[in-house]
């Protein structure tokens, strides 16, 4: 096989998902370091250009920068393989499974992994939602939140018992299955993992009341920390349940696991990005700068973990 100086190298980015416009950020910085690397690059809004057209422009590697739906669900990685064009990021199965959060956290509770308690509510069983029920069980606050979006798109801090129900039809707008858990009061964590190896976390302090879509990508107020500020032992710990839950799903390549501890101070898992966010306001970058990787760097390291 050729160099990957001498192949040609598409950046899927763009598509049709309610992230497109962060994968357009995120796509633009990947084509712009890999051009400057001297890489072959090429920019592919996949809601312009079908996939189909990739083997006969000649492009034989895709650097995979979709978010969301149709890029981060199995699909983008399915039909590349068919074509036989290698990828930057996780496999079909890993990809599909967690962008499906209640399938994730059913697949870890059954590896005894920590995660919060919730509730699941779909279109066909809605009308026999009982918000006071929920609420007996787990509480106030609570977070909606869609089972199939990324981004924070969709979610809902319920506060009253009156609120439940129109939540839920808020986050019905994104996805048929909607995840109500009990509310994690602690801090958050953001934890990338690379080539198996899991990098420094980084804990979020938003100016609003949660880690919202606005506080990810728009807002300058929301604080990061890396180091996270974690005693050793705290980070070890994190360290090791995150690759627990990395290795649970199939992962490979790079990701992004999410982690937040409730009032008891005690860790639990969220989600998996597989195709995490590259942005100015992007964690992976911030968390691989701790390590000593350059963003471009790390942008033609990932590459190179394409398969």
């Amino acid at each position: 096989m050729k160099p990957l100086k001498q192949q040609k190298i598409a950046v899927l980015y763009g598509g049709t998902s309610a992230e497109r416009e962060v994968s357009l950020n995120s796509g633009s910085a990947v084509l712009q370091a890999l051009q400057n690397q001297g890489f072959d690059a090429h920019g592919v809004d996949t809601k312009e250009v079908g996939l189909e057209q990739l083997k006969l422009q000649g492009f034989e590697r895709a650097f995979n920068i979709l978010h969301g739906r149709g890029g981060e669900d199995g699909t983008v990685q399915g039909v590349l393989e068919f074509l036989g064009i290698p990828y930057t990021g996780c496999g079909i199965l890993s990809s599909s499974l967690t962008m499906d959060k209640l399938r994730t956290k059913m697949l870890w509770k059954g590896f005894d992994l920590p995660v919060a308690e919730m509730e699941v509510v779909t279109k066909s069983n809605f009308k026999q939602l009982d918000p006071q029920q929920i609420i007996a069980k787990l509480g106030l606050p609570l977070m909606v939140k869609p089972s199939l979006e990324g981004s924070s798109v969709g979610l809902t801090k319920v506060k009253r018992v009156e609120e439940l129900q129109s939540a839920v039809e808020y986050a019905f707008q994104y996805d048929e299955t909607v995840l109500i858990e009990e509310w994690l009061a602690g801090d958050e964590y953001s934890v990338p993992v690379l080539d198996g190896e899991v990098l420094p976390a980084i804990r979020i302090k938003p100016a609003a009341e949660f880690y919202d879509y606005d506080a990810k990508y728009i807002s300058d107020d929301t604080q990061y920390f890396c180091p996270s500020g974690l005693s050793v032992a705290r980070e070890q710990e994190l360290k090791q349940l995150v690759k627990l839950a990395y290795d649970s799903v199939g992962c490979r390549g790079w990701s992004r696991v999410d982690v937040m501890t409730n009032a008891q101070d005690e860790f639990k898992l969220v989600e998996v990005n597989t195709t995490p966010g590259m942005t100015s306001h992007s964690l992976f970058p911030m968390a691989a700068k701790v390590k000593g990787y350059s963003f471009e760097q790390l942008v033609v390291k990932i590459l190179e973990l394409s398969v």
